[in-house]
């Protein structure tokens, strides 16, 4: 089992940026695939991006290419979500994800940190 913890989130005004952080631990993280979900209020979760074991791959939602980019630090076990030109309706809260592939970790199997609260003030 691997436990991770999200970071980062806070509030900012439309236009800016922030950036998140999900500290991983207790399984090998190196051989994981790692990615970032949301959930805005009343809505379900939704699937946000994820980064290959390597670093090699990646894949985004439609309505973050472009603005948010992941990645990721073994030496430092964690993944990290850039989020720029940040607009009102990337409120939400985000959940970092873990598991043995992109395709599962997309599909929402897996493990789950506890999540980061980011609001975006118009």
């Amino acid at each position: 089992q691997v436990q991770l913890v999200e970071s980062g989130g806070g509030l900012v005004q439309a236009g800016g940026s922030l950036r998140l952080s999900c500290a991983a631990s207790g399984r090998t993280f190196s051989s994981d695939a790692m990615g970032w979900f949301r959930q805005a209020p009343g809505k379900d979760r939704e699937f946000v991006a994820v980064i290959s074991w390597n670093g090699g791959n990646t894949v985004y939602t439609d309505s973050v290419k472009g603005r948010f980019t992941i990645s990721r630090d073994t030496a430092k076990s964690t993944v990290y979500l850039q989020m720029n030109s940040l607009k009102p309706e990337d409120t939400a809260v985000y959940y970092c994800a873990a598991d043995k592939s992109l395709r599962t970790v997309v599909a929402g199997l897996g493990s789950w940190g506890q999540g980061t609260q980011v609001t975006v003030s118009s």
